[in-house]
């Protein structure tokens, strides 16, 4: 019979999509998990990492389809670290970006359970990356905002048109619903020639992209057919993309599991 460990909670970053981008605290985090709560935006790939014996329960949305809403995660996390020992929650990108992290550790740290935290590379950085973006580049970019495009409420959220101000580079999450709005706000501000990309299914083989001005945009995403999950960039470093091959021309697509 299993010796019963400690309730444990590890918080963990998936990365952006390509699973060569993930860190080696996080595969010995996968390996030695009990139970493994995952998103749809992790790569199934990840997923051979876990044990044999781990529990694998898909916890995500696909469409607006919740599997699980955030409430009964929350408390799944906390039956299932009782019940089980290390419970890893593996999380798209980066966990404490706009990724919920945060809120689930607050929660399970009620209930006595031990909680740890293995970052992820965020797809704001690592999406723009892959297509040859730099996101600050000396003469042009000075410095970069994250923001959510829909906040709780469903509505835009108003550091849009703070950042639509500034001469920054800025990157959108979850935006592509407000795609209009945004433009908007943009033109409103005299920046209609200002270069923007949109970057669907960013680091993986199904990554599609299409590059515009605010002005342009709309007409690009219907063109190419660009939709959910995509990330914006607005800013002139669009037009200081650097030419880079692509890691999928290679003859093995599949990456290559790394013992940790």
């Amino acid at each position: 019979m299993k010796e019963r460990t400690t309730p444990k909670l590890t918080v963990v970053g998936a990365g952006p999509g390509d699973p060569d981008l993930i860190t080696l605290k996080a595969i010995k985090a996968i390996k030695n998990a009990d139970v493994i709560l995952y998103d749809a935006l992790v790569n199934a790939d990840l997923l051979e990492y876990a044990s044999p014996k781990a529990e694998l329960i898909f916890v995500g949305k696909r469409r607006g389809c919740y599997a699980y809403q955030q409430e009964q995660i929350n408390d799944l996390i906390v039956a299932r670290a009782k019940s089980h020992g290390h419970v890893v929650r593996l999380k798209g990108g980066d966990p404490f970006i706009f990724g919920r992290g945060a809120e689930e550790i607050d929660h399970v740290r009620q209930f006595g359970i031990e909680t740890y935290m293995v970052p992820g590379i965020s797809s704001s950085l690592a999406v723009p990356a892959y297509q040859g973006i730099p996101l600050t580049k000396r003469g042009s970019s000075e410095s970069f905002w994250v923001i959510t495009g829909t906040t709780k409420a469903h509505t835009i959220s108003s550091d849009v048109a703070l950042a639509a101000k500034s001469t920054a580079t800025v990157v959108i999450l979850m935006g592509m619903g407000k795609l209009e709005e945004i433009v908007s706000i943009f033109s409103s501000e005299g920046k209609q020639k200002t270069p923007i990309a949109i970057i669907q299914n960013g680091t993986t083989k199904d990554e599609k992209f299409g590059v515009g001005t605010i002005e342009t945009i709309c007409n690009v995403v219907k063109e190419k057919q660009l939709a959910n999950p995509a990330i914006i960039v607005i800013g002139e470093v669009v037009e200081k993309r650097v030419q880079l091959d692509s890691i999928f021309k290679e003859v093995n697509t599949q990456p290559e599991l790394i013992s940790a």
